[in-house]
Parts: structure tokens; sequence; C-alpha cells
């Protein structure tokens, strides 16, 4: 019987070696480990480092700081001495890069640059790398043309071909290519969806300009996890990472005013305790206003619509804003309950429980669900001292949490028996 199978694994062996393929278990991958980035943060984001022959795409609006951030990656690797380390761009001359480099405090001897629209210039790098380890960024895929392709750079036939020749030559070397996508007025990288496909790792830096925060999170991930994300302060000298931000899109906090809320979200597979602002007015428009800042508005619209059928409130008459402290941006059904609380906190014009906190999904029978990610969120609630906690487990439903927090009842149904008819006049 083994006789048997040692022949048939020759022959598959065999027929590997002719048909061009090989056998995974002779492959010879102890060059191919990861290498640290120079960021331990980094690191953790992409599951090991740098991995030799591994393409990233690097998405997020204008001016949101994708360039200073690979410009920190690229002089940390040209410190580190791991292989060249070259940076090229199209976007910008080398006097600006050098002046950037020098703002940041970024000079050192092993960092290179290149300026340069031409995409043939971008895979000489990579060829001269002459199968060593090294990094090469490409800021950005839409601003390279290739001779191979028609169309103006950035075009879509443009950027499939110049993107296609530059994965394909940094999967042949021990080099990690990092490419920057422009994105479009919708926020999706901007050309076609098979530049996604292409590379190994997708990443997004987003987070308002005119804010200090940024949040760099992965979108597809080969090599780790595809559902983590870094938070980064903007600084003088470049971004930093935030060590814990578990906290830190709460910042200071008045716990005796009304309408605000703190809610445990989680993104990915990390808490955050976020508060949640809630203003409830009286209108005078005609049709009152509704108005969301870092939350869905549909999602908006939904609870309010179960606030006023479940417990009875007459909503139509308040103009509602809703807003997410810190900047955050979250899409976690988590937020439902936090949502609802700041809002019944606001129209009652009562301060919820001090160190309270909420998480739970909010059905449209006024139910709240368990959503995912409880024990995680419990436990850093219980971490950050927050008491006491409403979720699924503690309130069943939105009136319960009424009745906990403000100790009002439900209104009585209004009566659905029909008037008497009045009774018949006699004729004159």
């Amino acid at each position: 019987m083994e006789g048997g199978f040692s022949a048939r694994a020759a022959r598959h062996r065999k027929a590997a070696s002719v048909a061009g393929a090989s056998a995974l278990e002779d492959l010879d991958v102890e060059n191919v480990h990861a290498r640290p980035s120079g960021i331990p943060a980094l690191d953790g984001l992409l599951g090991a480092g740098l991995v030799p022959g591994a393409a990233l795409l690097l998405g997020g609006e204008p001016g949101v700081g994708k360039s200073t951030l690979l410009l920190q990656l690229a002089a940390r690797q040209a410190e580190m001495g791991e292989g060249r380390t070259v940076y090229v761009s199209g976007e910008e001359s080398l006097t600006q890069i050098r002046g950037r480099a020098e703002r940041l405090g970024l000079l050192g001897p092993g960092l290179l640059a290149l300026a340069t629209n031409n995409a043939d210039d971008a895979l000489s790098v990579i060829s001269d790398m002459g199968g060593k380890p090294g990094l090469v960024v490409v800021d950005s895929v839409q601003t390279l043309a290739s001779q191979r392709a028609d169309g103006i750079p950035g075009s879509v036939s443009q950027v499939r071909t110049v993107a296609g020749e530059l994965v394909e030559a940094v999967k042949r070397s021990q080099a990690t290519l990092i490419l920057v996508g422009h994105v479009t007025k919708d926020g999706q990288i901007a050309g076609p969806k098979l530049l996604e496909h292409m590379v190994d790792t997708v990443l997004y830096l987003e987070g308002d300009r005119r804010d200090y925060s940024r949040v760099l999170r992965v979108l597809k991930n080969r090599f780790g996890p595809s559902d983590e994300l870094l938070v980064f302060t903007m600084e003088e000298q470049g971004l930093r990472v935030v060590d814990d931000p578990s906290t830190f899109f709460l910042g200071a906090r008045d716990a005796s005013l009304s309408g605000a809320s703190v809610s445990l979200a989680l993104d990915g597979r990390r808490p955050f305790a976020v508060e949640i602002q809630a203003l409830a007015a009286h209108s005078f428009l005609s049709i009152p206003r509704r108005a969301a800042l870092g939350f869905d508005a549909n999602r908006l619209h939904l609870i309010l619509a179960v606030l006023e059928k479940r417990l009875r409130l007459n909503l139509g008459q308040s103009d509602i804003y809703v807003k997410q402290g810190g900047g955050l941006a979250l899409r976690d059904p988590g937020l439902d309950l936090g949502l609802a609380a700041a809002v019944l906190s606001s129209y009652y014009d009562a301060p919820l429980p001090e160190g309270a906190a909420f998480w739970g999904e909010v059905d449209l029978n006024g139910h709240i669900r368990p959503v995912a990610g409880h024990e995680t969120r419990l436990k850093q609630a219980t971490r950050l001292g927050y008491r006491p906690l409403f979720h699924s487990g503690s309130c069943k439903t939105l009136d319960e949490l009424r009745r906990a927090l403000f100790g009002k009842a439900q209104a009585p149904r209004p009566s659905q028996t029909p008037r008497p008819a009045a009774a018949p006049q006699p004729e004159e």
C-alpha cells in the first residue's frame, strides 16, 4: 500500500514538473519571511510586516496624510538598512519631497527618491533591487504612464497596465511595493476594480483634514486579518500612533448635560468608547429637520420611527440632530441603543446616569438585540470602569430602557373604540 502511494506521489511530482507547476512541499520559503516595517503597530496591522514580493495599495482623500505616512515608513526602512528604499513620486518634484522630509525630520543618507511620470522608470527601480529585500513606494499609480497602453495617465487602460506591470515585476523580486491610489468623490479608490484584486493588501486612510485624528483601515489582506485598524494623530513631525485608542474619541465631556451617551462600539476587533450627542428642539418648520454627523441618516430615521411608534412619543414637532463625537464615523449596529438613549435624554431634558455605557441593536419592534463582540465590549467597559451597563442582557425593550433611565411609564395607547353616533334629531 505504501509503495503504491509513493508511486502515485512520484507520478504527481513528475506531472507537475512537466506542466510547469511546483509541489508546495518542495518550495523554499526561508527567504520570503516578512521583515519589520519600523512601525510596530503597522506590523500588527499588516499581520507580520513587509512581505517580500508583496504589493500594497493605499487609498485616501487628498490631503489626509498618505504621502506623509509613506515617507515616514520609507525613512524608517532606510534607517534600519534592510535593503534599498526608493520613494517614487509622480506628483512632487525632488525639491518638494526633500522639503517635506526636512520639515518632518526624516532626512537620512539611505532614503532615495525619484520624480517621474514614466512607468518604465519605476520598473527599472524594482529591477535594480537585484532580487534583494527593499521597499518601493509609488505615489501615485494614477500619475504614471506606460508606452504599452493608450490614454492619458489616470485612465482605466493606463492604470490597469501600469499597476499590472509593477505588481508583476515586484512578484519576481524580494522587494515590497506600495502603491498610492487616488479616490473618487464617493470615497472609492479610482480606477478599475481590478486594481484592488491585483494587490495583496488594500489599506485606506480616512479622516477630516480639519481634524487631527486619522484612521488607517485594512480592507483586504492576504497575510493577516482584514478587520484591523490603527488610529493616528497628525502632528508637526508627522503621524503618531495612538497606543490605546479605547477612550481617544471621548475627549472632555460633562456628564451633567442631557443628550449625551457613551456607547461601546466595535470596529473590526477593536472596541472603542465613543460619545453620541443628540439634540431634540422644538421645530417651527412644517417638516422637522433631521441631521446626522458620523451616522447613517437612514439609521437615524429608523430609530426615531421606532421611538415614536413603540414609546408613543411625539417627535414630529421636534428638530433632531445627532453627532458622533471625535470625528469617527462608524457603521456598528451596536450604536443603536446609545443613539436611542441620547435622543430620549435630550427629549426629556434629563442627563443619563454618570458612568453609564450602552450597546445593542434596536429592531423595528422596539426590542434590543445582542450584537457581535458582546463579551469584548463588556470586558472593555468593565476595564474602563463604566457602570451601569445597558445592553440586551440588562434590558429587553426600549420601554424597559426608558423606565430604568427616567422612570417614565409608557403612555396609554389612544382608544381605538369608535365614537358613538349622534342621536337623531326630531324632524321639524
